[in-house]
């Protein structure tokens, strides 16, 4: 189709066992909230719950005027990224806790 431009996505799974499929979201997206999951995680271990507002501290207005929800992505990079073994888990119960996979 004329005028019409391909973007590059990224497939994003889960961990979670039983659970099959993928969600499809921009490489661009996929990139920077990677970059900023990452960043955050090199500091410290994150409890999940505080990892968003952690992430938008480490965004571009730009990228956050142009990312649409942000909660979502970042729990969809999360999961991917568990899945690569990037990040981890940490087996406790009451709050997840993550941290980076050194």
């Amino acid at each position: 189709m004329v005028g019409i431009v391909s973007e590059d996505h990224v497939a994003c799974r889960t961990p979670t066992l039983g659970k099959k499929g993928e969600t499809r979201i921009p490489k661009w997206k996929f990139d920077c909230v990677r970059k900023a999951i990452l960043a955050c995680l090199r500091e410290n271990q994150l409890p999940f719950a505080e990892l968003t507002d952690t992430v938008r501290k480490c965004l571009s207005s730009e990228e956050l005027n142009n990312m649409g929800s942000q909660g979502w992505h970042v729990a969809t990079v999360k999961l991917e990224l568990e899945v690569r073994g990037e990040i981890r888990r940490l087996p406790q119960k009451g709050k997840q806790i993550i941290e980076i996979v050194e």
